[in-house]
């Protein structure tokens, strides 16, 4: 995603140190707790701290609720989107409004505790970047929710090489340097570890409180699960191959054209050798088909590798990132 136009936001009580990002869609209801319970958890904290609240195109009052708080609490930052965009677009929309050195994410349906803000803000002290929420005793239908989530947790950790027990805890915390170098697209604010992970980021995970759903209901149904697979391979892709995608294309089109290649010569083989007539044979097309598959796969790595580097020289963003320098003092 973009990089924010400033680095820190002036709020009512100052300097943002701390931004708590909120998408919300349909909330109305919770909003009102929402705030309180924030405002409850981080006012003792003593830092300069901001609410970015984003309304998703909701189709209730939860905008102009956010508008009338606005008014009324000096750290609230409400962003209306025009429609809705889903929970991702939200996110990204909540980073690029944000000015605090640290972004703290989590739902509005008021699952997730505020007051678990400070132990993630106490692990990310510790010298990581990103600290996940593990909500270790979910309050969620064991057949609908939970068994779902723990599969696709196991194959997202299995996939993507970052081990933790709950990638959709929406309660995280990141370093402003982290989310920066963040591009957010369909579903992928679930894989933000992974992807923080490929960008070469220290990982953590704490356990966290959470709540049965006391309003509405929930935003989350199985058709969300393909949705989740096919970003699933995007960020494996991501991972394996995003600087070097040759290496998967080519790979596959030198494959293909040598099964091709050498399929015709055992027919030419047969031709000569025995006068074999191989004009109707299946394995001719299957040479040809090969040999076809092989080129357009092999054109296709080379197209790849210049969208890789157009899509890197075109924002002077490097292959690599460097977490610091450290230079000797002279005698």
């Amino acid at each position: 995603m973009p990089r924010a136009d400033k680095d820190m936001q002036q709020t009512g009580e100052g300097l943002a140190e701390l931004s708590v990002v909120v998408p919300l869609y349909n909330e109305e209801e919770s909003l009102p707790q929402l705030v309180e319970q924030l405002l409850a958890a981080l006012r003792p904290l003593q830092l300069g701290f901001e609410l970015v609240l984003v309304d998703d195109g909701s189709k209730d009052g939860t905008a102009k609720l956010l508008s009338q708080l606005a008014a009324t609490v000096p750290e609230l930052v409400a962003v209306l989107l025009r429609r809705n965009y889903g929970q991702t677009a939200a996110m990204a929309a909540g980073f690029d409004a944000s000015g605090g050195a640290v972004i703290v994410t989590l739902d509005g349906d008021l699952q997730n505790d505020p007051a678990d803000i400070p132990l993630l803000l106490a692990e990310l002290e510790q010298g990581f970047d990103l600290v996940s929420g593990w909500r270790h005793q979910r309050q969620d239908a064991a057949m609908q929710r939970l068994l779902p989530s723990r599969i696709a947790n196991s194959l997202i950790a299995r996939v993507t090489g970052v081990r933790l027990h709950d990638y959709g805890c929406s309660l995280k915390a990141y370093r402003r340097e982290v989310v920066s170098d963040l591009n957010l697209y369909g579903e992928l604010h679930r894989f933000l570890p992974a992807l923080a992970f490929i960008e070469g980021a220290r990982i953590s995970e704490v356990k966290v409180n959470h709540h049965p759903r006391r309003y509405g209901e929930s935003k989350y149904g199985l058709d969300r699960t393909f949705r989740v697979l096919m970003d699933l391979l995007t960020v494996w892709f991501m991972k394996r191959f995003l600087t070097r995608p040759m290496h998967v294309f080519g790979f596959g089109g030198l494959a293909a054209m040598g099964a091709g290649l050498l399929i015709g010569l055992w027919l030419v083989g047969e031709k000569l050798l025995f006068g074999a007539d191989i004009g109707d044979r299946p394995l001719l097309l299957m040479a040809l088909l090969s040999f076809l598959t092989g080129v357009q796969l092999f054109c296709f790595g080379l197209l790849a590798e210049l969208q890789m580097r157009t899509y890197h020289e075109s924002q002077g963003r490097p292959i690599y990132r460097v977490r610091g320098i450290v230079r000797g003092s002279g005698g």
